[in-house]
């Protein structure tokens, strides 16, 4: 969520650019959306990747046997993806609810 409301504060002008020329709210809420879900799906399968290399490390070098079901790395991408639209709905509702004349003069 901290990192979204980052975006949207840094990216004030952009926002009323594209309110001024025409973009209506669901449009800027609905990129919002579409970024923090794909941050956090991109979060979520680096995520499933570290931790199944580190498991096959382990079960490598202390001779066990492992199973990572993919099944379960979908689930973790998934709810990951949801965390996302989750905590990102705030963010892009506020950058929805951006004046563009006043989004235009920030800097």
């Amino acid at each position: 969520m901290n990192i979204m409301l980052v975006s949207v504060s840094e990216r004030t002008r952009e926002i009323g650019l594209r309110m001024a020329v025409g973009a209506r709210r669901r449009d800027i809420r609905r990129q919002f959306l579409i970024e923090a879900m794909v941050l956090s799906l991109i979060g979520g399968t680096i995520g499933v990747a570290l931790g199944s290399a580190a498991a096959v490390a382990v079960a490598f070098y202390s001779g066990w046997s492992v199973l990572i079901s993919p099944w379960v790395a979908a689930l973790a991408c998934a709810v990951s993806t949801i965390v996302g639209l989750a905590f990102g709905a705030y963010p892009a509702s506020r950058a929805a609810r951006l004046d563009p004349m006043v989004a235009l003069r920030f800097e």
